[in-house]
């Protein structure tokens, strides 16, 4: 049951870490593509769309997931505590805190991700939205 300790501190929390910088990568290319982007390449709405659009559901899937991953961690935690309550038979408090907050750090470092990737996701979108507008006006679409 050691190893779950882990699972939850290396394992969720690291692929939590890892799904959050790959979103603000994935982020940050788009919106600098967005300030490069020229219009006048794409001769179809569809495949500027498609080009405007390209990598954004990386980041609304990050965003969906990231709390259940939490969520994850936060169970495999409360399990941590349950298991160590049953086999050593101690009922501290000071144990029983030490595997909750484990538990919640889980579920904090979730919505930590999670929070962050809808905002990018949104603004992204927004931009994207403006893009097409703009797109639409110059040739009267």
């Amino acid at each position: 049951m050691e190893n779950l300790k882990y699972a939850v501190d290396y394992g969720v929390i690291g692929l939590l870490g890892i799904l959050g910088l790959w979103a603000v990568i994935v982020a940050v290319e788009r919106w600098r593509f967005y300030s490069q982007v020229n219009p006048a390449e794409y001769p179809q709405l569809q495949g500027y769309e498609i080009a405007l659009t390209k990598r954004l559901v990386i980041i609304g899937t990050i965003a969906a997931n990231a709390p259940y991953i939490g969520l994850l961690g936060t169970v495999l935690g409360i399990m941590l505590t349950f298991h160590m309550m049953g086999t050593t038979g101690a009922l501290a408090v000071s144990s029983i805190m030490v595997g909750l907050s484990l538990a919640l750090k889980a579920t904090a470092v979730g919505l930590l991700v999670a929070i962050p990737c809808v905002v990018m996701n949104n603004v992204l979108r927004r931009r994207v939205t403006e893009l097409l507008t703009m797109y639409k006006v110059q040739h009267g679409a």
